[in-house]
């Protein structure tokens, strides 16, 4: 190893040292790591000289300088000791800022492109921006569809929330009445007396703990099955409960979440939307009208056909004695 190739390692390893990846760099590793830098522009200047002797930058001499200075930053940044040496990187990464130089700079030099006087034109060159900078490819390719999925991810992330607020808003409601249903319960005789007063009541920590298990219980049964569609097979084996108990759950859910979300106003946007979703309400039939009943037989029966029936006039007679009857039907 030559002295210049260990000069060279020792001030790359300056830099490296001095270049923090977690922490904000101090004024003295700054000056530590301008000074190492220096000397490696010092130590590898022969060979810039000659690497733009042979790239025919020799007239562009400040251009070339300025393309090496980048080349030896990104070989340390990207300087692996378990590879190859510091002169290995440092070669190669000038070597392809100089020939990029010469191309942005002049036509290509090569033999093989003078025969058929072909130009090399550098991507960058193709499209400038606004300002008249030169673009690189990267911006070059523009993805018509990356505002659509960016706006999606958007919207899914904050539906996920807004979702996740809404059953924790369920789950303190049914909280609440768990615990007041707690404290109403009679206690068992063998238990301590308790103070009098609301102040003082105390629920016991078993049942308290079941509440929390049952509240966690029914709110991944209400998550899963209103909010992810899961089926009711998949839930009650998941859970061990029974689909029909799975099917009340998420019917009383389904009410109260309704209710939450129109009384908060974080939630309006969710109750409106739930709104339109629903379907139009069916218009009642009216009641069919019942058909009037008629104190006289019917003509048109079968039975009727071959009677006729004649009014006479009532006598007035007491009751007591037996009246004439008022209808008189006769047979032909």
């Amino acid at each position: 190893m030559s002295k210049t190739t260990i000069a060279l390692e020792a001030a790359v390893a300056i830099v490296i040292e001095n270049t923090p990846k977690d922490a904000p760099q101090t004024n003295r590793q700054r000056v530590n790591v301008d000074r190492a830098f220096a000397q490696i522009l010092k130590l590898i200047a022969p060979r810039i000289r000659h690497f733009a002797r042979q790239y025919g930058l020799t007239a562009h001499w400040e251009d070339a300088e300025q393309v090496c200075a980048i080349a030896v930053h990104r070989a340390i940044e990207g300087y692996d000791p378990t590879k190859a040496q510091f002169t290995t990187f440092v070669n190669w990464q000038i070597r392809g800022e100089l020939q990029s130089l010469r191309f942005r700079l002049m036509t290509d030099q090569r033999s093989s492109a003078k025969k058929v006087a072909a130009t090399t034109v550098s991507l960058s060159a193709l499209v400038t921006s606004p300002d008249g900078d030169e673009m690189s490819p990267e911006a070059m390719i523009e993805d018509e569809y990356a505002l659509g999925r960016t706006e999606a991810g958007a919207s899914d992330y904050l539906a996920e929330g807004a979702v996740s607020q809404l059953i924790d808003a369920y789950v303190d409601q049914l909280r609440k009445v768990g615990i007041e249903a707690l404290r109403r319960r009679p206690r068992n005789k063998d238990a301590a007396p308790r103070q009098a007063g609301p102040r003082f009541k105390t629920i016991d920590p078993v049942e308290l703990e079941k509440l929390e298990a049952k509240l966690e219980r029914d709110r991944e049964i209400v998550e899963r099955r209103i909010f992810e569609t899961a089926t009711l097979d998949e839930i009650s084996h998941d859970t061990g409960v029974t689909k029909e108990r799975i099917r009340q759950i998420t019917k009383q859910a389904t009410k109260l979440l309704t209710e939450i979300a129109g009384e908060q106003p974080r939630f309006e946007v969710m109750a409106d939307d739930a709104r339109r979703a629903m379907p139009p309400a069916r218009p009642r039939r009216p009641a069919a009208a019942k058909p009037a009943v008629s104190l006289l037989p019917d003509p048109n029966a079968l039975h009727n056909r071959l009677s006729h029936i004649e009014a006479i006039e009532a006598e007035t007679r007491a009751y007591i004695v037996p009246a004439q009857p008022v209808l008189h039907a006769t047979m032909h």
